[in-house]
């Protein structure tokens, strides 16, 4: 161990046991299950036979143990794949008092280091009392502020909550507002901050049309206009995505400010919720979630299109060789130029959440990681690259009432 010396004449406890560093380890953390950190070493109560012996040396031994063990064969957290470049951090549950539902989660690091992550929450999805929340990641920190409210209507639900921090520095928030009884009645409402999410603007309309509504990031074009992902839900079926819905498209002009609509992504059973990169200047890919319902298919797939004039107009929406099991995807474009996919790998379940890897401009996607499996739900993933590299993926779990946050380097997918 480096930096801790036994005392003179006398081995290490693990080399007086006889056990391996790691399986010393192991056994206090099977003598201590409920021991997660040094703090909790100190607040443990001494109540099995192994441990009534225990001295105040050993006890801080043990906290050292207690503290490596973090680093050294720690248990990953529930679905998680295991992996030494992974790691997965539970945010926010349904013991945070926002209201059990937390769905989805979006996430953007700001200007100044700070991550900011922002959810919709309430007693469910359809409830009455909805508001969209933000959290804080300071700079350096490791710990998450507490949640609060950042747009709320003393008279409707809102929805999907969407952060992103534009080039000169202004925080865009947009979420969704529910006018009636489904999503197919919302609008698109957006609020800014000048200085660095501490506070906001008034709530402005974005989209009055109903059905609109947005999931994903904006990006911005090789010109310098931003592109808001955004699309129309159509039908009052809470159980099926209406043929018709569409995927488009809002185009802010870089010099004037105005948004304006693009044309739609049209498929044959529909889709929504679409994630677009611009993989050459004014070519642009999309991935789209599929519409109707959500139980087992045979012919489940992500919608893909694309853009040969900046996104104003876009091919008809084709199935791509993805499942998609009627659940968000994401898109991103790497600094390296690679392309990241991170969309459910099946038809029927929100399980496996999987990033994908392309290295040649989305035409095979050779290596594939899974940032979570097993029983459960990890879906609406919203990844970004930060300034130093690592890939940050949020998604929700325990049906969307957990908010995970995932990181990782590129070179974790790939294998290298």
């Amino acid at each position: 161990m480096r930096g801790y010396a036994a005392p003179a004449g006398r081995a290490p406890v693990f080399e007086q046991t006889g056990k391996s560093f790691v399986q010393t380890l192991s056994f206090w953390r099977q003598v201590l299950p409920s021991v997660k950190s040094v703090t909790s070493v100190a607040e443990t109560s001494v109540t099995s036979p192994a441990l009534a012996s225990i001295n105040s040396r050993n006890w801080r031994l043990l906290a050292l143990f207690v503290a490596l063990s973090a680093a050294v064969g720690a248990t990953p957290p529930h679905g998680q794949a295991p992996s030494a470049a992974l790691n997965v951090q539970r945010v926010f549950g349904p013991e945070v008092p926002t209201g059990p539902y937390k769905h989805p989660a979006c996430l953007t690091e700001l200007s100044n280091g700070d991550l900011y992550l922002v959810y919709y929450g309430g007693q469910g999805e359809y409830a009455k009392d909805t508001a969209v929340f933000g959290s804080r990641r300071p700079r350096g920190s490791s710990t998450w502020s507490t949640p609060k409210a950042i747009a709320r209507d003393p008279f409707r639900s809102l929805g999907n909550g969407v952060i992103w921090q534009a080039p000169d520095d202004v925080v865009w928030l947009f979420y969704v507002v529910r006018y009636g009884a489904t999503w197919s009645t919302s609008r698109i409402q957006a609020k800014i901050s000048r200085d660095q999410g501490e506070t906001w603007s008034d709530a402005f309309m974005l989209h009055d049309q109903p059905g609109m509504m947005v999931r994903n990031r904006p990006i911005v074009l090789d010109g310098g206009d931003y592109l808001l992902p955004i699309y129309h839900e159509t039908g009052e079926n809470t159980e099926v995505v209406g043929a018709d819905s569409t995927s488009l498209f809002l185009r802010r002009d870089g010099k004037s400010g105005a948004w304006k609509q693009t044309g739609a992504i049209s498929s044959k059973k529909g889709n929504i919720q679409p994630a677009v990169v611009e993989v050459a200047p004014g070519h642009l890919i999309a991935y789209c979630r599929r519409g109707g319902g959500y139980g087992p298919v045979t012919d489940g797939w992500l919608v893909r299109a694309e853009s040969t004039d900046g996104g104003w107009t876009w091919s008809e929406g084709r199935d791509s060789t993805f499942p998609n099991p009627n659940a968000a995807v994401d898109f991103l474009k790497l600094a390296s130029g690679k392309l990241l996919l991170v969309f459910n790998d099946s038809m029927s379940a929100r399980t496996p959440l999987v990033a994908a890897l392309s290295s040649d401009g989305d035409r095979s996607y050779a290596h594939r990681r899974a940032i979570a499996q097993g029983a459960g739900d990890f879906a609406y993933p919203i990844a970004l690259q930060a300034r130093d590299g690592r890939i940050h993926v949020v998604y929700t779990s325990d049906r969307r009432r957990v908010v995970n946050h995932a990181v990782f380097d590129e070179s974790w997918i790939s294998g290298q």
